[in-house]
């Protein structure tokens, strides 16, 4: 990994953590009308969307470490097709965070940091791994988004319609990781993955 390379992953880290995401797609939900949310419910769903903010802030990082350290051009150009469609998902959440009144998580430069570092370590095992183990993220970030959708209040069409469009993302994403050859990564990764995807959203659900 060249200083150029290296420049580049703390000038994107800056605009992820700090700057406001752009979205080219329009937001999902925007036009829909739900039912009035009382206090608890959108305190609730300010702080899953402030998880799903922080996933996203992960995944440009990992996407960001990914992609410097692949050594296929066309898995690199696949990496950041992905990043650019997260990014709109950090559009999207950040919209819908502040519509209820939330704020993001004041840990995100640490989210950057250690996702950057993880994505890096992925890159540098090779490409199959590097995708498989994008592939894993996407299915395990799916899951988790299903999650979101049962805790949500029904009412919260708009979180609703937010997330939804974010699983179909992240799905599309996997199955292209796994079409470009990625492996199938041993039961202990995937185990140590999950786990910390658990203390990321416990911690970011309060912090």
């Amino acid at each position: 990994m060249n200083l150029d390379a290296l420049i580049i992953a703390l000038d994107n880290g800056l605009r992820t953590v700090f700057a406001p995401a752009q979205t080219v797609r329009p937001l999902p939900g925007k036009n829909l009308t739900g039912g009035a949310l009382d206090e608890r419910e959108k305190r609730l769903a300010a702080r899953l969307m402030r998880i799903n903010h922080v996933g996203e802030v992960c995944a440009q990082a990992l996407y960001q470490g990914q992609a410097i350290t692949a050594s296929n051009s066309a898995i690199r150009q696949s990496l950041e097709i992905a990043a650019k469609e997260e990014i709109e998902h950090l559009a999207w959440c950040e919209s819908r965070i502040e519509a209820l009144g939330g704020r993001k998580s004041l840990l995100n430069p640490v989210w950057y940091a250690s996702s950057l570092a993880i994505g890096i370590t992925a890159g540098t095992l090779g490409d199959k791994w590097n995708l498989g183990f994008l592939a894993e993220t996407e299915r395990q970030v799916g899951a988790h988004l299903g999650t979101h959708l049962q805790q949500l209040p029904e009412a919260d069409v708009k979180s609703r319609a937010i997330v939804e469009q974010m699983q179909i993302d992240e799905a599309r994403h996997a199955e292209v990781a796994v079409a470009g050859g990625g492996a199938d990564l041993p039961l202990p990764v995937k185990g140590l993955m999950r786990f910390m995807s658990k203390v990321m959203t416990k911690t970011a659900y309060w912090v």
